[in-house]
């Protein structure tokens, strides 16, 4: 038995949750359309909404979306621990690590053994770091506002409720995510 070979040439980005959530219910009982038409398309909004904050905002400064996460944490809360950045930026201790050392070669950040513990590693920004950030996040927040400029104001109050009740649900089934 052959299997017909599907047309793909009308798909795109968008339209393959159509695509996908049709084919599955189709090939397989019991999936739940709308929770995969759901996770789907946040999946797709939250990596174009990256793509696109990384590719005008981040990258023409030498940055990627991650050497962006661990600036943003360390000028937030620092000066802070190395693990500390890890578990604000949803990010990985090695990943940080890495990061760090690069962004301390840019001479963005200073790593230093925390006062308290002669073990631990504690981050801050340089000057240059500190400006640099603070101008990026300029730009960043600029490209924020474009991309919540389609919606109202209760609709933004009303999308960012709906997140965080999805997200505090995750607590009940065990969810996994870097912490």
């Amino acid at each position: 038995m052959t299997q017909e070979q599907p047309d793909t040439e009308h798909l795109h980005f968008w339209s393959f949750i159509d695509h996908a959530v049709e084919r599955a219910g189709r090939e397989l009982s019991g999936v739940d359309p709308l929770a995969m038409r759901l996770v789907l398309t946040l999946h797709r909004a939250a990596n174009m909404v990256v793509y696109d904050l990384e590719s005008t905002v981040h990258r023409p400064r030498g940055w990627s979306w991650p050497g962006f996460r661990v600036l943003f944490a360390i000028w937030l809360a620092g000066p802070v621990e190395a693990k500390k950045v890890a578990e604000l930026s949803g990010m990985s201790r090695a990943a940080v690590s890495a990061l760090v050392n690069t962004l301390e070669r840019d001479g963005l950040v200073r790593k230093e053994r925390a006062p308290y513990d002669g073990r631990a590693v504690q981050l801050s920004l340089t000057d240059v770091g500190r400006d640099s950030i603070a101008s990026a996040f300029q730009a960043h927040n600029e490209r924020e506002r474009q991309w919540a400029g389609s919606l109202s104001q209760d609709e933004l109050h009303t999308l960012i409720d709906l997140l965080g009740k999805l997200t505090a649900h995750s607590t009940h089934f065990g969810a996994r995510h870097r912490e």
